[in-house]
């Protein structure tokens, strides 16, 4: 293996692989307060100077797309809505880029009263955070009584046009019972359900391997009421692995399931994901504490090609994978509210 970079304009790293996804957070800010991701009191709250402007946020996915051969966007939060400025950042990308995907990542809190408007934007797609449909439960784990506000959310974006509408599940030992219940709620809804194993990036540091739901423990319970059948995955570097609903159908096609086992059979290997924090800081993993800022490269008055080159950079040091249940493994720094998923 070479530890000279090769001259090419995306961004590889030294295993061989190519990030052609990015993951924008927006802000630390949420309207919720879910104990796998935030302490109740919230996150530190980061100085306003500190935080990306919306017109530097579609400086950098422009620069990453024309000159870094990113291939699709995602803005994530913390909670992304409480960016006032959100449908802007989202015309504002699309005007640049105008054959780029944009997606979303939301807990659709008052998703229902702007999902016209950021379809009218540009927003192609979205992936809503919900747990479960109990009420009681969504108001423990969250620690906020807002299920009505997510379910309408939830019905508005199928509503406004977006496809897929996909909905991001951790399975909790709480909630775990429950799963099934979720499932049949989304086979009703017409949208795409994923459950995602929960990860150590909980800001409590409560997170434990041990009482930590495993994707093949939330397959025998969905098997209680479902059969599920493997279908693999949809492309190679797509986290979820796929098992079809057998004798349900979505607008008729094939009804699945995803299971994203992100610590008991991770995909560290075909990762294509780079990382902006609200701070303009570049993560190259996840579970890497080591940040690059290229906000401060953009705002030194640098231009594209310097910036591109720092990120670059950045990317070409991108570690093996997490490690999680290795002697070598340490938590992240910071939480997953403060990352951005």
């Amino acid at each position: 293996m070479t530890t000279n970079r090769p001259a090419t304009p995306v961004l590889i790293d030294t295993f061989g692989r190519t990030a052609r996804d990015l993951r924008v957070s927006l802000t630390e800010k949420c309207s919720l307060r879910c104990t796998y991701c935030m302490p109740e009191e919230g996150l530190p709250p980061i100085p306003d100077a500190a935080r990306m402007t919306g017109e530097e946020v579609i400086r950098l996915v422009t620069l990453a797309h024309h000159e870094l051969g990113v291939r699709e966007v995602r803005f994530t939060g913390g909670e992304p809505l409480m960016r006032q400025d959100l449908e802007q950042i989202i015309a504002g990308t699309r005007a640049a880029c105008p054959d780029l995907p944009i997606a979303l990542t939301s807990n659709g809190v008052g998703l229902e009263h702007r999902v016209g408007a950021l379809v009218d934007a540009g927003l192609d797609r979205i992936n809503i955070s919900l747990d479960t449909v109990n009420r009681l439960e969504f108001a423990e784990l969250t620690r906020r009584d807002r299920l009505p506000s997510v379910l309408r959310g939830v019905r508005a974006a199928v509503e406004a046009g977006l496809d897929p509408v996909k909905v991001n599940a951790v399975p909790m030992r709480a909630t775990l019972p429950g799963a099934p219940d979720l499932l049949e709620w989304a086979l009703d809804e017409g949208v795409q359900l994923r459950f995602i194993e929960e990860m150590p990036l909980d800001a409590d540091n409560t997170w434990s391997r041990v009482e930590m739901v495993t994707a093949q423990e939330l397959l025998e319970v969905l098997g209680t009421r479902f059969d599920l059948v493997p279908a693999g995955r949809e492309d190679p570097s797509a986290p979820a692995e796929l098992w079809e609903v057998a004798g349900r159908s979505v607008a008729g096609s094939p009804a699945h399931v995803g299971v994203i086992a992100t610590v008991t059979r991770n995909f560290c290997a075909a990762c294509d994901r780079t990382r902006l924090t609200a701070e303009g800081t570049v993560r190259s993993c996840l579970f890497s504490d080591d940040e690059t800022d290229v906000l401060g490269v953009l705002r030194s008055g640098a231009k594209d090609a310097e910036v591109a080159e720092v990120w670059r950079g950045a990317m070409w040091g991108k570690q093996a994978g997490h490690g999680i249940g290795g002697t070598a493994f340490h938590r992240p720094r910071r939480s997953m509210g403060a990352i951005g998923g």
